[in-house]
């Protein structure tokens, strides 16, 4: 089933990069990349491990500087860094979940300066759970005070890095779900690469398809899946739904 946005907001454009080439220590790890997002939308990036999604994706965050090109967050063109960029509104979620297992789940909250309320309105099952050490959650669990910790920022831009990683697909489905209602109902652009290739499509409304740090493929989510099987054999890796980020 595709979840589809039924917003009528006026979109505009919270992420553009124009020819963007980024690496590591002068090593182009992604080139010429072109790419945009706009608010109230998803947009997947999608490749197999090492085509440089993460370099994106931290290079968009302010973690890595631009090798050449520009790249324009939040309506700002400058290089700004992670903390900047999330005082103008920018949430990261990374490949790692970044909770610390030995607060419970409502001090995890609490240091971020979110509220618990704020939290459970993007995750109800996380009302059960706030006392909790975090370190005794499950994998799901973490990512969800994660992802609601990110959401109840208010955020204009969502970067999600591999929300998926080691989860079950049910879990999976339901922090896409969250993701999707997110743009939906609170006009929130998201960028977002995801190894569960044939779920995200259900959420996304346009898909990037990196190979070898390159954009080789885009389109919407309903025509890189009407041809997902010649994707796959072209770009991706052996398997369709758990393709490896990087």
């Amino acid at each position: 089933m595709t979840i589809t946005s039924e917003k009528t907001v006026a979109s505009e454009v919270v992420l553009e990069c124009r020819g963007l080439s980024a690496g590591y220590a002068g090593a182009v790890v992604c080139r010429d990349l072109d790419l945009t997002v706009k608010s109230g939308e998803v947009v997947a990036l999608i490749g197999a491990n090492g085509a440089g999604k993460s370099t994106t994706m931290l290079t968009v965050a302010g973690e890595l500087a631009p090798i050449s090109g520009e790249v324009s967050v939040l309506g700002s063109g400058r290089r700004s860094s992670l903390s900047a960029l999330a005082r103008r509104g920018l949430s990261y979620v990374t490949e790692e979940r970044s909770v610390i297992m030995g607060l419970t789940a409502s001090e995890n909250l609490k240091l971020a300066g979110v509220s618990a309320d704020a939290a459970c309105e993007v995750f109800p099952e996380l009302r059960a759970l706030l006392g909790r050490p975090a370190g005794l959650l499950s994998g799901g669990e973490q990512q969800m005070l994660t992802l609601a910790r990110a959401l109840a920022r208010n955020p204009r831009l969502l970067l999600a890095d591999e929300l998926s990683l080691g989860l079950a697909p049910q879990i999976v489905q339901r922090l896409l779900a969250v993701v999707r209602a997110a743009a939906n109902e609170r006009n929130v652009g998201v960028l977002l690469v995801e190894q569960h290739v044939r779920q995200v499509l259900t959420v996304a409304d346009r898909v990037y398809v990196m190979r070898r740090g390159r954009v080789m493929l885009e389109g919407t989510a309903d025509e890189i899946g009407a041809d997902l099987d010649a994707v796959q054999r072209a770009y991706l890796s052996a398997s369709i739904d758990a393709v490896d980020g990087g």
